[in-house]
């Protein structure tokens, strides 16, 4: 259950709240107890996967000086380079500038009702999910919206800026998600994630090339208890056994 807090609405959530109600969207931003600054800390206050956190990285083009907004998956890392292919030369953002640009705060950017126009962009990987959610304005301050509602909200390209995943050796992917297993086998509640920020998946095997998950496990795992992501790591297991008889 999410821990919501009571106190009023600031200026900038109601903002945020009045555009999300003239664009029909049904979830209005919620006051959690507890700051969700990060990616990691607004997943651990709403009890979803940090892959789920659709977190705002704000970009100044050199150009023009026009924000640049990047909404991306909280389990992985925006490739400036790749951004700037797509809309030119770019310049670090501090916080007055996001201030001034958006008229939020760093920690509660929302991806909606900037004070001025920003160019915005949605990173591919959120898609793995059936349920995602984005800052409304403030720390406190979220909203709940599916992928594809991002999209429609903000208008902007659905496009792949994020870091590739670049092991030094094959073995490495396959190591990490090992050492996850382990934890996973001792933890009684609260089963971590497979997710190891590798989301590609195999046309050969079908599985997440970094996690070793079907695309329905991983939509799955954010809804099902702990004893059904057990049995998803079980399958897991049994998947990197035969990897490992496969590749000795």
């Amino acid at each position: 259950m999410h821990k919501v807090h009571a106190k009023p609405l600031s200026a900038a959530v109601q903002r945020v709240a009045a555009a999300l109600q003239a664009q029909g969207h049904a979830c209005a931003p919620l006051m959690l107890s507890d700051a969700a600054r990060t990616a990691q800390q607004a997943a651990d206050a709403l009890g979803v996967v940090v892959g789920q956190i659709a977190k705002s990285i704000i970009f100044r083009r050199l150009a023009d000086d026009a924000a640049v907004l990047v909404v991306t998956a909280g389990d992985q890392r925006v490739d400036e380079a790749r951004v700037a292919a797509l809309v030119g030369p770019l310049g670090r953002a501090d916080a007055a500038f996001v201030k001034a640009k958006t008229g939020f705060s760093i920690g509660g950017v929302a991806p909606i009702a900037h004070a001025s126009d920003s160019v915005t962009l949605i990173d591919q990987t959120l898609f793995r999910f059936q349920e995602i959610w984005a800052a409304a304005g403030h720390p406190h301050a979220v909203f709940q919206l599916r992928p594809q509602d991002l999209a429609r909200l903000t208008g902007a390209p659905v496009v792949d800026v994020v870091q590739a995943f670049a092991p030094d050796r094959p073995q490495d992917a396959i190591e990490l998600i090992a050492s996850r297993e382990v934890l996973a086998r001792a933890k009684g509640q609260n089963v971590p994630s497979p997710c190891i920020s590798v989301c590609r998946m195999s046309e050969d095997t079908g599985l997440c090339e970094g996690c070793f998950r079907t695309l329905d496990e991983i939509i799955q795992w954010s809804g099902v208890d702990d004893p059904a992501k057990r049995a998803i790591w079980a399958q897991i297991e049994l998947r990197l056994a035969a990897l490992k008889i496969t590749t000795d």
